[in-house]
């Protein structure tokens, strides 16, 4: 295969011109997946006839990709643009691959950086392009001649980590408008620049999605709502919050040698602190008619539980026990959560206003004292 060879200060990638029929028996699509514990997610009906949705059903799913679920909706989009366009290339931009394999290069002369590439014996994974490729299929199945005349620019990163692989998509697609923030989370352990204090609250959201003892597990919507099960909190709200107050208390941490155990320590403060909290609500707790297991509540409560922390976490035996006698003033708050009704109890111009006067007011109740204001704080 005819590649041209670029190099950006110690990276080598390809640029190649792939024909459709060849890209297509080349690529792996796959997504990632998300264990939502037992049971597990509903699959959405498919409906007889679309073979969209049929496609989608059966690509691989693992917990170690990096790609979100594609979208029916953007593949029949975009396989309709390739139908209706004319004068316009169909696919003007590259498509991003990437392979674990070494390639081999040999320039054809009087070039340095023109020659043969060969393919890798595997498939490749999509880095970026999953959408344009998925409307392809489609697109050669209705239009198989006019699908031949199409040559798809594509650049190939060979011979590296799937780490490198990760880096590069959450770089091509971190913005709102490509990317959702929980999917982002989800990806920071495995970002090489992302800020240290990112991946430790990242670290302790994942520890209270996966382990067996945390109040929160599979609790946490890792999928942007399109869970089917019971959800408590999204993960990127959960992240914002654990983010505050591992940024409240950096100048510490970020001198600690061993940041994982750290977050493990951080998790467990939580999870004591959620344990105990469950105590003090009562029936309130996981309860529908009531707001206390709902997003403004329990981003209200971990900024409690980090004002506790810092007066009262240690010693750690007992410690659900002794925090459990702290918070008990909240059992007579319960009514006041009852969903209907909550929002003029706690009226406020926004949910950040709200998150902050209900962790006034349940702070104030269990005499925890704040260590700093909320920047929403009028006084």
């Amino acid at each position: 295969m005819l590649a041209t060879q670029i190099r950006q200060k110690d990276s080598v990638f390809y640029f190649c011109a792939y024909p459709v029929d060849d890209i297509l028996d080349k690529v792996r699509f796959i997504s990632r997946f998300y264990s939502e514990g037992a049971p597990s997610i509903a699959a959405d009906e498919i409906e007889e006839g679309d073979e969209v949705a049929k496609f989608i059903s059966k690509i691989e799913a693992t917990d170690a990709a990096f790609q979100r679920q594609l979208s029916k909706a953007k593949v029949s989009q975009i396989q309709n643009f390739y139908e209706t366009a004319v004068s316009q290339p169909p696919i003007p931009g590259t498509v991003l691959l990437f392979t674990d394999e070494k390639l081999r290069f040999d320039p054809v002369k009087p070039f340095n950086n023109v020659g043969n590439l060969t393919e890798p014996k595997g498939k490749y994974l999509i880095i970026d392009g999953q959408h344009r490729l998925a409307a392809l299929q489609f697109f050669r199945r209705s239009r198989p001649d006019d699908a031949r005349t199409i040559h798809v620019p594509c650049v190939i990163f060979d011979g590296k980590s799937e780490d490198f692989a990760t880096e590069m998509f959450v770089i091509i697609n971190s913005t709102p408008t490509r990317i959702n923030k929980s999917h982002l989370v989800d990806l920071y352990e495995k970002v090489s620049w992302a800020a240290p204090d990112k991946k430790f609250a990242a670290r302790i959201v994942d520890h209270l999605y996966r382990e067996g003892d945390s109040p929160l597990r599979y609790k946490i919507n890792r999928l942007g709502g399109r869970s089917k099960q019971e959800k408590w909190i999204l993960q990127a709200e959960l992240f914002n919050e654990l983010h505050r107050w591992a940024s409240q208390d950096w100048r510490k941490l970020g001198k600690k040698q061993n940041l994982p155990r750290e977050a493990e320590r951080y998790y467990e403060i939580v999870r004591d602190f959620l344990r105990a909290a469950e105590k003090a609500w009562g029936d309130a707790w996981g309860h529908p008619g009531y707001m206390v297991t709902r997003p403004v509540t329990l981003k209200a409560m971990l900024r409690v539980c980090a004002d506790l922390a810092a007066e009262d976490a240690e010693p750690k035996d007992e410690r659900v026990k002794r925090w459990a006698r702290r918070l008990s003033p909240w059992t007579d708050l319960a009514r006041s959560f009852k969903l209907e009704g909550f929002y003029e109890r706690f009226p406020a111009k926004g949910q950040v206003e709200r998150v902050a006067r209900i962790h006034r007011e349940l702070g104030s109740a269990a005499r925890i004292e704040r260590r700093g204001k909320d920047k929403d704080d009028d006084e």
